[in-house]
């Protein structure tokens, strides 16, 4: 036992001298060697016990600091993972506790930017969660719950597709806004022009609309849209028919003021009305215009004209039968206004018949009339063409028979031109007539009845004009035939007796005044406007006409002769 307790280690002294105290006690005692090996036997049991309790917490804080060493690395692979980083630390070789050391701040670093990302992430979808509740329509209602955050996706990637998805919602309710705000500025307008109650209007679509001052409080849902849709769209019909009506009201006011001859003045008193009849929906834009008050007062008026106007429907009766006559007479139709006004007459006195809807007879009848007048115009316009050049026809056989048209008179070089066109316009009647005869045969063929133009059938007037002026081409030509064989003749004496008779000069003129003024007489007296003609051929015509036998009849010359 001695050898026992003598090899404790001096740093155990405390135990050893125990030990001997406890011997030394033993020994005042008496106690057996039995008693006092069984003793120190349990001692030392006890004394293990402690060393094994001891050894056992030891080994378990290194198990314990093993496993949060393996915690710290799998959280920071976790949270690594989960923010999208890559972290690259080491354990390093010391012992566990700096190892541990090493760790911790890597892992402290991560936490921090977990939480400052999951503000973040916190944040942007409270954000798209409040739009997403604004554009369903319940963010006045309720307040969106708080959303969760997936802390397994805190990767700057999802970051930035949420923050697109906030943007994108947000220029969505920008938009949403701006179509709102539009919305009710058109029923502002809409309202102003038919003095509408905006505020209540714009109320029983949505209270948060009337809120001028906060913006950001108005109502952008599917449901507020729609129903400002609906609203400016109940509006712009209302508006469509009150214009309408008004316009409709405008045109009896004009209707009834000319039958009634009323003054400009008064007339202006309603130019607000007028004004209106030639305006556009869009167009309309004056406040009040199409209040329902205003609407009244016209009608009123209306109603005030049609009592006076009963008095002057006879009247305007027979100006309507004018009318259908002057259109009639304008075309060269058949009309019998004596018997159309004496029907009329015994009509009204008869009283059997509403004066109103004899006057819309009329209307119908002048309507079919102008329809008539106008499929009529075309050919109108053709026959005017023909008589024109049917009257300059007659003018220039006229002209063409008068002998002294070269005399150099005064208008003489005007009727020359005119002839000139007359015969360019003349060359072109056959045509005319042709054009004129097709158009005539299309137009009855299609209306089933004859073309009268005065009473007359048009295209009998025709074909007879076509007939005479063919026998007057054929009177020409034998004419111009029997001049011919004349001067021919002529020609021959002349040739057979050679005679140069001497052009009389006329009295008062002199060789010598002829040779100093430059101009020889036969220049003189040649025809205007024609230098072929020489002085020589005046000459051979004077022999002409003295060489002519006793019983040879002279026909004055035509224009085609002078030509030739």
């Amino acid at each position: 036992m001695t050898n026992v307790f003598s090899a404790v280690s001096p740093s155990r002294t405390t135990c050893g001298s125990l030990l001997l105290e406890l011997q030394k006690i033993w020994d005042e005692i008496g106690e057996a060697d039995s008693e006092r090996d069984k003793m120190l036997q349990q001692l030392e049991q006890e004394c293990l016990d402690i060393y094994r309790r001891k050894v056992e917490m030891t080994r378990k804080y290194k198990a314990d600091l093993h496993q949060s060493l393996d915690s710290a690395e799998i959280e920071i692979s976790g949270l690594a993972s989960a923010l999208g980083d890559n972290v690259f630390f080491s354990r390093g070789k010391g012992t566990l506790k700096q190892q541990l050391s090493a760790v911790k701040p890597v892992l402290e670093d991560l936490r921090l930017k977990k939480q400052g990302r999951m503000k973040d992430f916190l944040e942007t979808q409270l954000q798209i969660a409040g739009i997403c509740t604004e554009i369903a329509g319940t963010g006045h209602s309720m307040k969106p719950a708080d959303p969760k955050v997936d802390e397994h996706d805190l990767t700057l990637k999802r970051l930035g597709e949420l923050k697109a998805q906030l943007k994108e919602l947000q220029n969505e309710k920008c938009l949403r806004v701006q179509k709102v705000n539009s919305n009710i500025s058109m029923i502002h307008d809409l309202s102003v022009v038919m003095s509408i109650d905006f505020f209540k209007t714009v109320n029983d679509v949505h209270p948060s609309l009337i809120d001028s001052a906060n913006v950001q409080s108005k109502s952008i849902s599917n449901d507020t849209l729609a129903r400002l849709t609906g609203v400016i769209h109940s509006l712009k019909q209302d508006k469509q028919q009150r214009l309408q009506k008004l316009q409709g009201l405008g045109h009896m006011l004009i209707e009834l003021w000319n039958l009634m001859d009323t003054p400009i003045e008064e007339q202006r008193r309603w130019d607000h009305i007028t004004t209106l009849i030639s305006s556009s929906v869009d167009e309309v834009s004056r406040q009040g215009c199409l209040a329902l008050e205003v609407i009244e007062q016209t009608e009123v008026e209306v109603e005030r004209l049609n009592v006076l106007k009963a008095g002057k429907l006879k009247e305007l009766v027979f100006k309507r039968q004018n009318e259908l006559e002057e259109i009639y007479r304008g075309v060269h139709m058949d009309v019998d206004s004596d018997a159309a006004r004496q029907i009329l007459i015994s009509l009204i006195e008869s009283g059997n018949i509403d004066l109103s809807d004899l006057l819309i007879s009329l209307d119908d009848q002048i309507r079919k009339a102008k329809e008539q007048a106008l499929s009529r115009k075309e050919i109108l316009d053709k026959v005017e063409k023909w008589k024109c050049a049917s009257e300059e026809e007659k003018w220039l056989d006229e002209y063409e028979k008068d002998e002294n048209r070269y005399s150099a008179g005064r208008g003489a070089h005007k009727n020359l031109k005119r002839a000139e066109k007359a015969r360019t316009l003349i060359s072109k009647i056959p045509s005319i007539l042709e054009n004129l005869t097709a158009k005539v045969k299309a137009w009855e063929l299609e209306k089933g009845i004859p073309f009268l133009y005065d009473k007359a059938p048009l295209l009998k007037t025709l074909e007879e004009y076509a007939v005479l002026r063919q026998e007057r081409e054929e009177e020409k030509r034998r004419c111009r035939e029997q001049k011919r064989h004349q001067e021919q003749f002529a020609a021959e004496q002349e040739a057979l007796y050679g005679s140069r008779p001497t052009v009389k000069k006329p009295l008062g003129q002199s060789n010598s005044t002829n040779t100093l003024a430059g101009t020889p007489t036969g220049r003189r007296l040649a025809t205007p406007g024609r230098p072929g003609i020489s002085s020589g051929k005046e000459r051979r015509e004077s022999r002409v006409l003295n060489v002519t036998p006793i019983n040879y009849v002279a026909l004055p010359k035509d224009g085609s002769a002078s030509r030739g």
